[in-house]
C-alpha cells in the first residue's frame, strides 16, 4: 500500500500536468478557455494536500495502534477517525492542525517551517490557498461584456502553491514521525 508521501507525489502532478498544458496553449494572445486549466490545477493541487492529511493521520494512528491489538479502545478510536475524516473538508491550518492534535497529540505546525517560512507564515499562505480552492470550486470565470476579468489563478501563483504544498508534505511528514 503506498504512503500518504507517496500518494501526494502522485496527485500532485496532476496539478503540474495541468499547468503544462496551459504553458502549452499560452500563446499571445491566450486563449479565452486556457485560465480554466491554472483553476483546475489550484483546485487538484489542494485536493492532493487535503488526501496527503487524511492519508497521513491514518497511516501515523495504525502506527501507534500496532498490529493485531484489536481492543475496544483501538476500534473505537478507528471509528471516530473515519467519521472525522468524512467531515473533514477544506483542510486549512486550524483544521488540519486539530486533526493532528485530536488523534496524533501533536502540534504538527511547529515543524512548518522551511527556507523564509516560519509556521505563522506557513498557516497564512495554507489558509490563503484553501480559500483560493473554495473560489475556484465554487465561482466561476464571471461573465462579462467588455473588459476581461482578471483570471482567479496567476500561473505563477499556482506554480508557487505546488511547491508550497511540496515543502508543507515534506515538513509535515517529519513533524509526524512517530
Amino acid at each position: 500500500m503506498p504512503t500518504a508521501r507517496e500518494t501526494f507525489n502522485s496527485s500532485i502532478k496532476d496539478a503540474e500536468e495541468l499547468l503544462a498544458h496551459f504553458n502549452a496553449i499560452n500563446v499571445q494572445p491566450p486563449p479565452p478557455n486556457a485560465e480554466v486549466l491554472k483553476r483546475a490545477g489550484l483546485i487538484m493541487a489542494c485536493t492532493a494536500w487535503e488526501t496527503y492529511v487524511e492519508d497521513r493521520v491514518q497511516e501515523a494512528v495504525q502506527q501507534r495502534l500496532g498490529e493485531g491489538n484489536d481492543s475496544f479502545q483501538n476500534r473505537f478510536l478507528l471509528r471516530h477517525l473515519q467519521i472525522t475524516l468524512k467531515q473533514f473538508h477544506n483542510p486549512s491550518a486550524e483544521k488540519t492542525c486539530k486533526l493532528f492534535s485530536d488523534f496524533l497529540g501533536v502540534d504538527v505546525s511547529a515543524g512548518w517551517q522551511w527556507n523564509n517560512y516560519d509556521s505563522a507564515r506557513v498557516r497564512l499562505e495554507l489558509d490563503a490557498l484553501i480559500k483560493k480552492r473554495g473560489e475556484a470550486v465554487h465561482r466561476s470565470k464571471s461573465v462579462n461584456a467588455g473588459i476581461p476579468a482578471a483570471h482567479l489563478v496567476r500561473k505563477d501563483e499556482l506554480e508557487k502553491a505546488i511547491r508550497f504544498l511540496k515543502s508543507l508534505v515534506e515538513a509535515t511528514d517529519a513533524a509526524t514521525k512517530v
